[in-house]
């Protein structure tokens, strides 16, 4: 079951970066600028590794926790709402067109950042459910650091937008 579930989000990930590549290129040749270019790979790194050690330290055999990954279903659903609110506008980068207002309804009339709130909430719940604690942890502290720089980054580039 856990090698399945590494799958799907392993394709669903590299789905995402396909789309987000897609609207980043249409927004960049439509004046968008990117900022924090420097830190993207970190990201990149970042989740490779998560499932890396999710498959590398938890038992192939070990049962899920079907509540958790009921949860962890429950959030998919959540990135979705991100990823259909921001439509045209959604990427993996920080890009911003400065003559666009922000988005300010669905997820985002909820909270600053929703996307960062889900995946941290991923990072954490998918290795709970096959009981891997130490990758929880450890990615979970990791992400939150790299969010951190993230968010002041993104924060800044978005000052300027009502």
């Amino acid at each position: 079951m856990m090698i399945w579930m590494l799958a799907l989000v392993a394709a669903q990930r590299l789905a995402e970066m396909l789309w987000a590549g897609h609207n980043t290129r249409r927004l960049l040749a439509q004046g968008a600028r990117e900022v924090g270019r420097r830190h993207y790979p970190l990201f990149i790194a970042l989740h490779a590794a998560w499932l890396s050690a999710i498959l590398a330290t938890t038992p192939f055999d070990r049962s899920p926790d079907w509540a958790l990954l009921g949860l962890f279903g429950l959030l998919q659903f959540g990135r979705l709402w991100v990823i259909w609110t921001l439509g045209r506008f959604w990427t993996t980068r920080i890009v911003t067109l400065d003559a666009m207002p922000l988005v300010r309804f669905g997820p985002y009339r909820l909270a600053r950042h929703p996307n960062y709130w889900i995946v941290a909430a991923e990072i954490a719940v998918l290795p709970l459910a096959f009981g891997n604690w130490t990758v929880a942890v450890v990615f979970s502290v990791l992400n939150a650091a790299l969010l951190r720089h993230r968010i002041r980054i993104e924060d800044a580039a978005l000052a300027g937008r009502a």
